[in-house]
């Protein structure tokens, strides 16, 4: 629908009061709010401190925790508790009980550290792996040497089996010799002629166990392809629990870190089961580094039978165990040598992760290179793998591990947490989890247990009395993105047989640590990059998926409960599966839009690959193509095929309409509800955006919500374009609805602003909570932070909240007035004539106030907090112990020894000009 209204929206626009009124803002649920990873050290809790932490937790508006037992702190070994132990199960109890109490919700993780396993896992379910040893042969010769295991790590293992064995002469003429070799490992073969080259694999096991182990957790890490090691696995689970879920909402299931894992004990089996042929005579072009076409089809069919394996024989029975527990799953499937996208729509709650910090041109955002991981930048379109399975199959919870390495530790501000969240939320995720919180007992000092890799979202960091501010804006944004419908119209396939092709390599993980090897040189994610900053929704699609799609309603749906799209797009692309092609044939048949950017050239794979590529190319030619201009189109059935280069102009040809609000740097995600859509609007460019905008839909009514404070109202409305006023690092939601609500109250538009009111006098500057010590107070002449006083040596290490308070005269009358802070170290909560007034803790620093003031005498007080950063740094010039644990001491944001003696004191407090602002309102 075109639009058919002007919005005039501005940053410096404020629906003050009307509260009362009827309410747009979705209705809240404890999932609306963030929740966080809650690693429990050495499982050293105890009912007092679960208590106090989850009702702290729940006061700083957090709707739930994820359970993760890890290593433990020294010298609590006592307190210790072992993994599902009944003494575990108690706490576990005692936590979901109380948790239900303060109505936030319970996640855990299916084992302790990661990746999953532990002492269940007997050798047999251990994660298993090839293990290769060549030998050479001449014609005549007898064999004289033993086909035996080598590998002195494997010897002592019960498990360890030749699985196969085939020589090669020098034509690549193959014998299989599996069933010539006896018990002992003699040989019963010889050549006649040539020189032959024996390959003989062994099943063998990685040996890895699970890394950051708690207690009574440690153990193997699983064979995630084996469908009873998982079974095995998960009783352990079933005897702890019994009949009852204990209260958990889900399970969860980290990342696939399994190093190694390239086989399972029926691989072979398997392989000739799901390929159609026997993997032995073709056992060299897997485990060489052959370059060749052949080697490319064996691995390419290796890899989706691993594919196949971890889908089946781990996630799907994940999935139903959690089932018959009453409840959910959560899954990273990133890092799997899998199709992520198939394993993310296989569980209930397909969760993705975000690790260091992303480079955004928001004016005054802080990125200090010395404190961020610059090798690992967070990606939206590889967190978008997880939130196009969910949209596609309807799931209604996209999670996200969130901000994991953000920066070193004790230096990130939640001005810098803002806008790595907001990059999560246009991904299409809507359900965040903090990277973390540790518990900590009560009796811990400062800075409390502490987790090596986190972000600290604990009660004992200094800026937590404002962490309310980043909770509510979370909370608002997912209850928006949780109440609608993914309303992308583009569906865009995963080329991943072309992944699978490679002929280097073996197992092939798709990991989030190297994007930049396997997604960011393809023209898949080329293409992912333009069609986004040109305004177009999309997500990715499977070709299991596309097997399961239907063309009903004029869209292509997968699932009843899914998206609806208006296209598919293929991708250039090298192979393709002739049955995704058919299965395409016959969406486009039915009605549907199909845009190709190239012929696909060849199928995937080995088996009968000639007679599969006359079909493919069969299949192809049936496509009556036309030129058309400068692109190619087919009628098909009741659909469209278009094949062009120029994936942009194809859309155009089918009309399929792009949000050219995009031309202004902004970014957007838009979901429908019944009766409408919200836009999901943020500014993460360097400048204020202040023109005139499309939107491709506006309804009969739009409202303007603002996620940061809650305020809402009727926007004036005009034709064909909406009128923005967002200031760099700002975020808005649009409601365009079909139904009107007159009880909104109209919003109200800022039309000028005058001279700015300096606040310039003298300031007291006290100091009310934090450490080692509390500074001394002062008088101040001008607002400067409190590390300028050199002096007073305490004010160089304390972290804490300071209070800057004044007094001054307001004579002017205006609509309302602005408190704009020049810079703001980190975070404040301001207090005008004895009434909060809120806070001010993301870019840009500035609150309206003007409901706060009188004419006369006020009062102002600022209390600002500062990071933890200060007084690390002073312990550990001063040697305190703080940092005292078991496996992993505590690193830096390199995986190096950390020390903060040498850092620099970070600024802490006020500085420059705090201004406060008149505005009038347009009547």
């Amino acid at each position: 629908m075109k639009i058919k209204n002007i919005v005039k929206l501005s940053v410096l626009c404020f629906a003050f009061g009307n509260l009362s009124a009827q309410n747009p803002w979705p209705k809240a649920t404890n999932t609306a709010q963030p929740w966080t990873r809650w690693w429990w050290m050495g499982s050293a809790v105890d009912e007092k401190g679960l208590d106090k932490q989850l009702t702290t937790l729940s006061k700083a508006g957090f709707g739930g925790v994820e359970i993760v037992p890890i290593y433990g702190a020294k010298g609590f070994e006592n307190k210790y508790i072992n993994y599902l132990s009944p003494e575990w199960m108690k706490m576990l109890q005692f936590t979901t009980d109380k948790a239900k109490s303060l109505k936030m919700g319970v996640d855990m993780a299916v084992g302790t550290g990661w990746p999953i396993g532990g002492p269940q896992v007997d050798e047999n379910d251990a994660a298993t792996k090839m293990i290769v040893q060549t030998y050479s042969i001449q014609p005549n010769e007898k064999f004289s040497e033993k086909i035996v295991l080598k590998d002195e790590k494997q010897k002592n293992l019960k498990t360890i089996n030749l699985d196969i064995v085939t020589a090669y002469n020098e034509k690549n003429e193959a014998v299989v010799l599996t069933d010539k070799v006896a018990q002992d490992g003699t040989l019963n073969w010889k050549p006649t002629s040539g020189k032959w080259t024996i390959y003989a694999v062994f099943v063998g096991k990685t040996l890895q166990k699970v890394k950051r182990a708690a207690p009574g957790g440690d153990g193997y890490t699983l064979d995630h392809f084996s469908p009873d090691a998982t079974k095995d696995y998960l009783k352990t689970f079933d005897k702890a629990f019994g009949n009852s879920n204990y209260g958990i909402r889900s399970f969860f299931n980290d990342s696939y870190e399994v190093y190694g894992a390239d086989w399972t004990a029926d691989f072979k089996e398997q392989f000739k089961k799901r390929r159609g042929y026997d993997l032995s005579q073709y056992i060299k072009y897997l485990v060489s580094d052959e370059e060749s076409e052949l080697a490319g089809r064996i691995k390419s069919d290796y890899r989706e039978t691993m594919s196949e394996l971890i889908l089946h024989n781990f996630t799907e029975n994940f999935t139903n165990w959690a089932h018959s527990k009453n409840s959910q799953n959560t899954n990273q499937a990133h890092g799997s040598p899998g199709n992520l996208l198939d394993l993310y729509a296989a569980v209930d709650i397909p969760e993705s992760e975000t690790f260091g910090s992303t480079k955004f041109d928001i004016e005054g955002l802080k990125r200090n290179l010395e404190d961020i991981n610059t090798k690992e930048v967070p990606d939206i379109n590889m967190l978008k793998f997880a939130s196009s399975a969910a949209n596609i199959t309807g799931k209604p919870l996209i999670s996200n591990e969130s901000f994991t390495w953000l920066t070193e530790h004790f230096k990130t501000s939640w001005s810098q947490v803002k806008p790595e969240a907001e990059q999560i939320f246009l991904s299409g995720i809507n359900h965040i989890f903090y990277h973390g919180t540790t518990y900590t007992p009560a009796n811990v000092q400062f800075p409390g247990w502490l987790f090596y890799a986190s972000t600290n979202f604990v009660p004992e960091n200094s800026l937590w009395p404002n962490i309310k501010g980043l909770n509510s804006y979370v909370e608002r944004t997912q209850s928006v993105l949780q109440s609608g419908k993914s309303d992308n119209e583009i569906l865009m396939y995963w080329p991943i047989y072309d992944q699978w092709a490679n002929p280097k390599g073996k197992d092939m993980a798709f990991k989030i640590h190297n994007i930049e090897k396997w997604l960011h040189p393809t023209v898949f994610y080329e293409n992912l990059e333009k069609l986004g900053k040109s305004g177009y929704s999309l997500d990715m699609i499977s070709d299991k998926m596309i097997g399961e799609a239907k063309f009903e309603n004029q869209n292509i749906q997968v699932s009843e409960n899914g998206g609806s799209y208006k296209v598919l797009i293929i991708p250039q692309l090298n192979y393709f599966s002739e049955p995704t092609l058919k299965n395409i044939l016959n969406l486009a048949q039915n009605g549907a839009s199909v845009i190709f950017q190239s012929e696909p050239k060849d199928v995937p794979g080995f088996f009968e690959f000639e007679k599969r590529r006359n079909e493919l190319q069969s299949l192809w030619t049936k496509i009556p193509f036309q030129q058309d201009g400068n692109l190619k189109s087919a009628t098909f059935g009741k659909g469209k095929i278009v094949l062009s280069s120029d994936v942009e102009k194809a859309l155009e040809y089918l009309k399929i309409e792009r949000e050219k609000l995009t031309d202004t740097g902004l970014k957007f995600i838009r979901k429908k509800f019944d009766g409408g859509k919200y836009y999901y609007i943020v500014n993460h460019t360097s400048k204020e955006i202040n023109q005139n905008i499309p939107l491709n839909y506006s309804g009969k009514q739009v409202a303007l919500m603002n996620p940061e404070n809650g305020e809402f109202g009727i926007a004036e409305t005009q034709n064909n374009s909406v009128k923005v006023q967002l200031k760099s690092g700002e975020s808005l939601i649009i409601k365009a609805s079909e139904t009107p609500d007159n009880s909104i109250p109209k919003w109200k538009y800022v039309e000028k602003t005058d001279a700015p009111i300096v606040l310039n006098q003298p300031w007291q500057l006290t100091f009310k909570e934090g450490g080692p010590e509390l500074p001394k107070s002062k008088t101040l002449d001008k607002l400067q932070p409190w590390t300028n006083f050199t002096e007073d040596t305490s004010t160089q290490s304390f972290s804490g909240t300071g209070v800057y308070a004044t007094s001054f005269k307001l004579n002017k009358k205006a609509d309302d007035f602005i408190l704009k802070f020049d810079k703001l170290y980190e975070s404040a909560k301001v207090i005008i004539n004895g009434q909060d007034a809120g806070m001010v803790w993301s870019l840009p620093f500035e609150i309206n106030v003007g409901k706060y003031l009188k004419k006369g005498k006020n009062t102002i007080q600022i209390e600002v907090s500062n990071l933890m950063a200060n007084r690390i740094r002073y312990m550990d010039q001063n040697k305190i112990q703080w940092r005292n644990y078991h496996e992993i001491n505590f690193v830096n944001i390199d995986y190096k020894t950390f020390d903060a003696s040498n850092w620099k004191v970070q600024p802490s407090g006020l500085d420059g000009e705090i201004q406060l602002i008149p505005v009038y309102f347009s009547k």
